[in-house]
């Protein structure tokens, strides 16, 4: 392609000469013309590539369409807004749309805002985690859930496996019930321990948050820490997450994108999952709160195999390990350890993205896509359940991710990925 005659540093210098022409500062030191002359040549070559290549790696017109489509989604109040962050190559499309919150009053929404991750907690909190236990041989993937939880015995839960949990092939259903007026921790995991095996381990895929407050509780009786503590000491804060954890503190509430409105108030920085909230704001599956910026500092931590800036929090194997595929041959989903590969909820990865590129979804409108083979990464956040459960993102999230691997200028994508269809806990807003 016409662009890559261009080096970035190149396409840098020329588009610094053309700023400069077009916007010069009256206290210019003189040789700043002659810099100009220099460079005209080069300036005159730039004009001539085409526009949609102009924006770097990424083609600009694909940035426009990722742009309308986010704005029709809020335009059909399919969400009040959102935060989209495409990078590439370690180069970054970022944008606010919309609104942060639209009652009581209306908010605009920005970069900045942080939003309730639901279903992302669990990749973001719980499965790194577990597999930082595993790392220091204080957890082992293939033992009995009931090594670290003697409790969950019985009708054949005995021979439910730690990777089980993790590939949601446990056999256990979606969640433990809300209906009734209990709370904490210990009675969440009495009731998770009570369930009955709907098929027999490691037979079917069937997406279950279960699976994932029982691998919290893992955390928390192996490492002696709460979860929260667990992943902010050994997570977050190395990573430089600043704004990423469990129960925000009340400084953060106005960032806080509110959620559902309930009695004539928007939830805000309370999580919207009901189990989570049942169990007093922290669990392995939800309650996660997060910013575009930190999730993407942890999508980077990936693509460079488990380390950034010079820390490393995951062994380059067990990154490998995690986002390749875990399920059983006879199961058509394609499931990572946490992460999902190529199954039902597979919406965001699009329609070019390559099956072993991987992500995940949250209730609340978040999704997360990752390709390896491309090092590219797309985030979309948005609190499509506010002010209502009415909003919906999924049709948005698979066009969001068809148009990053689109939007990519030096990568071509074989048209032969079948687009998944979705359904499920996650994949139905």
């Amino acid at each position: 392609m016409r662009a890559n005659f261009f080096s970035k540093e190149i396409r840098k210098k020329v588009g610094q000469t053309c700023r400069f022409a077009t916007n010069p500062r009256r206290d210019s030191p003189p040789f700043c013309g002659f810099l100009l002359r220099k460079n005209l040549a080069l300036a005159a070559a730039w004009m001539l590539l085409p526009a949609q290549l102009i924006a770097g790696s990424f083609r600009a017109d694909k940035l426009s369409e990722m742009d309308a489509a986010i704005n029709d989604a809020i335009a059909q109040h399919r969400c009040p807004g959102g935060v989209l962050w495409l990078e590439h190559n370690g180069e970054v499309y970022k944008k606010a749309y919309g609104s942060r919150a639209v009652v009581p009053t209306s908010e605009p929404m920005t970069e900045d805002t942080i939003f309730d991750a639901a279903s992302l907690t669990k990749v973001v909190a719980t499965t790194p985690a577990v597999l930082l236990l595993a790392e220091r041989g204080l957890v082992k993937l293939d033992e009995p859930v009931c090594s670290y939880i003697p409790e969950f015995k019985g009708e054949g839960r005995e021979l439910v496996t730690i990777r089980q949990l993790m590939t949601h092939t446990s056999g256990l259903r979606e969640d433990i019930e809300t209906k009734t007026d209990w709370h904490g921790q210990a009675e969440a995991i009495k009731k998770a321990c009570a369930e009955k095996l709907r098929t027999p381990p490691g037979t079917s895929f069937k997406y279950s948050d279960i699976n994932f407050i029982l691998l919290g509780e893992i955390v928390q009786r192996v490492s002696h820490t709460p979860l929260e503590v667990f992943v902010q000491r050994e997570i977050y804060g190395p990573l430089k997450m600043k704004d990423t954890g469990y129960l925000p503190s009340s400084e953060k509430l106005p960032r806080i994108a509110p959620t559902e409105v309930v009695d004539g108030k928007p939830w805000r920085g309370v999580v919207h999952d009901p189990t989570a909230r049942h169990m007093g704001g922290v669990a392995g599956h939800a309650g996660l709160f997060i910013t575009a910026a930190d999730l993407a500092r942890y999508a980077r931590m990936l693509l460079n195999l488990g380390e950034l800036d010079g820390v490393r929090i995951l062994k380059p194997d067990t990154v490998k390990l995690m986002t390749s595929v875990q399920t059983p041959p006879g199961i058509s989903a394609k499931r990572g350890l946490g992460w999902d590969i190529d199954s039902a909820f597979s919406g965001p990865r699009g329609e070019r993205f390559p099956v072993g590129s991987y992500g995940h979804t949250g209730w609340t409108g978040g999704s997360l896509w990752i390709d390896p083979s491309s090092k590219t990464f797309i985030i979309f956040l948005s609190n499509r359940n506010h002010p209502t459960e009415a909003g919906s993102v999924i049709a948005l999230r698979r066009r969001l991710g068809t148009l990053a691997a689109e939007a990519l200028a030096d990568v071509h994508f074989p048209e032969t990925n079948l687009q998944p269809r979705e359904h499920g806990a996650d994949a139905t807003r």
